[in-house]
């Protein structure tokens, strides 16, 4: 194996109940973990999402509300599922977009304190769409030659895109081997957030990305308009956007 690993890697994917990041939730995780002596492990979790899943999305993974009604709820597993990240590194495949902001929703609303930014995280999505734009299927047969079965499954889905990301390491030489080269190159934007509202400038302050303040320091805004932070945590963003932005609140307060 080309990559070099310093610690862990967890191959990961979700099957949810939509694509709001705000408001669906996780019916299924699967991870695929590596670790720097090449052993693996790998396990999936039904999850009880605590709200119907749509007909039109249980078609596309095939989960139905009666397949999770008498599995535990995201809360009860919260804490097996971040001792499996502890200490590890996240990979899967438009994950950044996608898969770790919800992740990081969950996360919050179970109470848990770890936060995934303590991860360097490699999208094999990014990658793809670098070199070959095409969808996982796709990918998985250019890669791996290989028919991609139980599409839509999160396990399916899981160990493809391990395998995927494997085949491109070896396929692209100029790629970085370690997880901290491949996080910068599957990183398209940095932001402070996962929902790409808080960004940074060229001088590292994190800024607006939206709205009427967009461009201006969040710190100084908040500290010259408290009632702007009240609305934000009002508004409809992502809890972990709003711990951001209370964090940053709070700093601004001491200076």
């Amino acid at each position: 194996m080309r990559l070099k690993l310093t610690r862990p890697i967890v191959i990961f994917d979700l099957e949810t109940t939509g694509l709001n990041i705000s408001l669906d939730r996780i019916v299924e995780l699967s991870y695929h973990k590596v670790f720097p002596n090449g052993n693996s492990e790998s396990h999936t979790y039904r999850i009880n999402p605590e709200m119907h899943i749509p007909e039109e999305v249980s078609r596309v993974h095939g989960i139905y509300d009666e397949d999770v009604r008498d599995c535990p709820v995201f809360a009860q597993i919260a804490k097996e599922i971040t001792n499996v990240l502890e200490g590890s590194d996240l990979a899967g495949y438009n994950s950044n977009n996608f898969d770790v902001p919800l992740l990081a929703e969950e996360l919050l609303r179970a109470g848990s304190d770890f936060d995934l930014k303590r991860c360097k995280m490699v999208d094999a999505y990014v990658i793809f769409m670098k070199n070959e734009p095409r969808n996982l299927s796709a990918a998985y047969h250019f890669y791996c030659g290989k028919t991609l079965e139980n599409a839509h499954t999160a396990n399916a889905d899981t160990e493809a895109t391990f395998e995927v990301l494997m085949a491109q390491m070896e396929k692209y030489t100029h790629l970085p081997d370690t997880i901290s080269g491949l996080a910068e190159y599957t990183t398209f934007n940095h932001f402070a957030d996962f929902a790409g509202r808080i960004a940074y400038d060229k001088h590292g302050v994190e800024v607006f990305n939206f709205g009427k303040y967009k461009g201006q320091p969040v710190a100084e805004v908040l500290k010259n308009d408290t009632g702007y932070y009240g609305w934000l945590m009002q508004g409809d963003f992502p809890q972990y956007t709003k711990k951001v932005f209370t964090r940053i609140f709070i700093d601004s307060r001491k200076n």
